[in-house]
């Protein structure tokens, strides 16, 4: 229904109106839930300081800094991921608009003829219209709360998917260079397997060895050749992967000659609490959550009444150059009050999905929340095992190395058999292999660490840590 009304009656009758309407008290919301530990099961006295920010220097490889400049310019999905930062910019933009009041200005010019008797007629009219709808309860400004909230969470979530493909492009660059060294060692293994079928095809035929041997040797050359080719392919696998995360046809030309370092210091862990404001996927989550309450505030306040002012400055005449002659000019101003009475239940049955939508988002938040201690806790059990292994293996390695010297040349000397060599051998294998792979998952393993903290690889932007503003 709608009333057309003096200022002094729609004053009273807006008074009137906002009696009967009912308001939402938000609810306080904590971003921290109770329960959160004082610090990680598995922490160290020691480790309890400030997570550190601008992990990528802590490598100490050039080339990665490169590599990540590089990933972070031309990467498709992260510039996709920066363009919905755009879009829901504009949307805010656009969200905001309605809260100032629109104005249109039309024109209309036309000639027609009649036949009886014969004349032209001339018309030209000119319109200018304003519209504003007074924002009485706060729903229009929910509705720029909302939007508000949304690019909030965009561009946290931009800065996790940042975090994320400097993570993959870190850890794409060190699966390249431990598929390279696994490459070298099976190269190496086939050069001594090699020599080893040289040495005992030369003792068959002079009637020390055994034809079993000759084959038990070209057996293991032949094994060695196999590894090689699946490595190879591995190693172009690893290397198109990480062209991908730069941006570039996958060619699989990347080469890597670097070692895998072994970083010893400690990574300071910071506390649970601080994880919840520092890490940008939480902080994504945050504000979907809050937005989801702006949502409901303005579904809910779409059952009020509304309060609409429009004005129009209009002429019209048969001659444009009499527009706006002050004579024939005509104005209006006309104030209308709206609200809605029946709609069937739709009106309700929107305040309760927004209100289902809230309750499912503070699920979700939860959730994310606690998987994210979910992933520091096993990223700190993991860093714990992988150095125990670490220790472990690299002592199997020098045991195994020797004890393969030793047992070739006591084959030689025809104190063991061959087999006894072979299983030498497949023990330093293993043991070498190990290790390389040990060390890529320990540098994996610290870096997925660094981005479970919330650490960033450079320094972090001010804005996003400031997020007490919109709560």
């Amino acid at each position: 229904m709608i009333w057309q009304c003096k200022p002094t009656l729609l004053a009273l009758s807006v008074m009137l109106l906002s009696g009967c309407a009912s308001n939402i008290n938000p609810q306080e919301r904590q971003q921290a839930p109770s329960g959160v530990p004082e610090q990680w099961q598995q922490q160290a006295a020691s480790s309890v300081l400030q997570v550190d920010d601008e992990w990528l220097t802590q490598l100490n490889t050039p080339l990665l800094k490169k590599y990540v400049n590089q990933a972070l310019k031309n990467n498709q999905q992260l510039l996709q991921t920066s363009y919905d930062v755009a879009i829901t910019k504009q949307q805010l933009i656009a969200s905001g608009a309605d809260l100032w009041p629109s104005l249109d200005l039309s024109t209309r010019t036309s000639r027609s003829k009649d036949n009886r008797p014969v004349s032209y007629n001339n018309a030209s009219s000119v319109s200018l219209n304003l519209n504003y709808e007074v924002d009485l309860w706060g729903k229009l400004s929910d509705s720029k709360r909302e939007a508000n909230l949304s690019y909030l969470a965009q561009k946290a979530r931009f800065e996790q998917a940042k975090q994320q493909l400097v993570s993959d492009v870190v850890q794409g660059w060190f699966d390249v260079v431990s598929a390279q060294q696994l490459l070298d060692l099976y190269k190496r293994r086939e050069e001594n397997a090699k020599q080893n079928l040289d040495i005992i095809e030369s003792g068959y035929r002079q009637g020390i060895n055994e034809a079993l041997d000759v084959y038990l040797a070209r057996n293991e050359l032949n094994n060695e050749r196999s590894r090689i080719a699946t490595q190879s392919a591995s190693l172009s696998s690893a290397a198109r992967l990480l062209e991908r995360l730069l941006g570039e046809y996958p060619k699989g030309a990347i080469s890597a000659s670097n070692d895998l370092p072994v970083i010893n210091t400690e990574i300071p862990l910071g506390i649970p609490s601080e994880l919840i404001t520092r890490k940008p996927a939480l902080l994504a989550s945050w504000y979907e959550l809050l937005a989801t309450d702006a949502s409901l505030a303005y579904a809910h306040k779409q059952r009020f009444p509304s309060l609409n002012l429009t004005a129009s400055l209009s002429d019209s005449t048969d001659r444009v150059s009499d527009l706006f002659s002050p004579s024939s000019l005509a104005w209006s101003l006309l104030g209308s009050i709206s609200a809605p009475i029946f709609e069937g239940g739709r009106l309700r049955a929107n305040e309760e999905i927004a209100r289902l939508n809230t309750q499912k988002q503070e699920q979700q938040y939860l959730q994310t929340l606690y998987d994210a201690f979910g992933d520091v806790e096993n990223a700190i059990s993991q860093q714990q095992s992988l150095k125990a292994q670490y220790t472990s293996t690299l002592e199997a390695q020098k045991n195994a190395l020797a004890a393969e010297q030793l047992s070739f040349e006591q084959y030689q000397s025809g104190l063991v058999t061959y087999t006894t060599v072979l299983g030498a051998q497949g023990r330093s294998f293993d043991a070498q292999s190990s290790l390389i792979q040990i060390k890529n998952q320990l540098i994996a393993n610290r870096i997925n660490l660094h981005v479970a903290l919330g650490g960033d690889f450079e320094k972090p932007s001010s804005d996003l840590k400031s997020n007490n503003d919109e709560n």
